[in-house]
């Protein structure tokens, strides 16, 4: 009762944070990619935007499985999606550079689209057809050129039930293509902390990492094994989050 009653100020609380913290980064990154576009300091900024992001909305993050990532290594890195909040909670809790696949419409917002084609945030532009395929790949492959890790949202979009939908092809395709290995990771909490169209509530989110899936050896006829297998390993690490808070558990 006390959270719902909360959730406005919580709410206001939020977006003032997350436009101030996304304003101040966004600036920052573009001119440090501008002066080095390998520079450090770019992850340090990153870190500091989703530190903020996590912290205004009142989220207490739990990281698990970390020893499974090989520091040096890229990887694609591939997710189920809950919340807006999810990409702050994969920026914080993961140690390695990651870049994600962002919708086209996010980078016509001034400051903010400029900052994302400085640090090399894929474009992705859904109404481009079949060539949208060529242009991820590409655009993958070159951020893992540069030594980050993609991150995928495998599902496509947000999905408040907190439930694994169907996988899309692209994320292992990218995996197969590049014979970079895929690095499974679950998030949770994030659609109970800010459920979509509704206040922010804030709570616990998790985000457990699996071991890599290797992809040395495989082809295009390897896609539909692959993503399954991906999806199976993130649903039974979502199913043991919530069987561990499930109640009288």
């Amino acid at each position: 009762m006390l959270r719902l009653l909360l959730s406005p100020f919580r709410t206001v609380l939020a977006i003032t944070v997350a436009l101030l913290a996304t304003w101040i980064a966004a600036w920052s990154v573009t001119v440090l990619a501008w002066r080095d576009p390998a520079s450090p300091r770019i992850e340090g900024v990153i870190s500091w935007w989703s530190k903020s992001i996590l912290a205004g909305a009142g989220v207490k993050l739990t990281v698990r499985g970390l020893e499974h990532i090989e520091q040096g290594r890229s990887y694609v890195v591939v997710a189920n999606h809950q919340a807006a909040l999810d990409i702050p909670a994969h920026f914080r809790a993961l140690p390695i550079p990651i870049r994600f696949l962002a919708k086209k419409e996010l980078f016509s917002v001034p400051i903010l689209g400029t900052a994302l084609r400085a640090i090399g945030i894929v474009e992705v532009d859904r109404q481009a057809g079949a060539a949208v395929h060529a242009h991820i790949n590409a655009q993958s492959a070159e951020v893992m050129r540069r030594g980050h890790s993609i991150l995928v949202y495998a599902e496509g979009t947000r999905f408040r039930d907190g439930e694994v939908h169907a996988f899309k092809r692209g994320a292992f395709t990218i995996a197969i293509e590049s014979g970079m290995p895929i690095l499974p990771v679950m998030v949770h909490g994030g659609h109970l902390a800010w459920p979509r169209r509704r206040p922010i509530f804030g709570g616990p989110m998790t985000v457990e990492v699996s071991a890599p899936i290797d992809t040395t050896g495989l082809t295009r006829n390897d896609v539909l094994a692959l993503r399954d297998q991906t999806r199976n390993v993130i649903e039974d690490m979502v199913e043991g989050i919530t069987s561990r808070y499930a109640p009288g558990s």
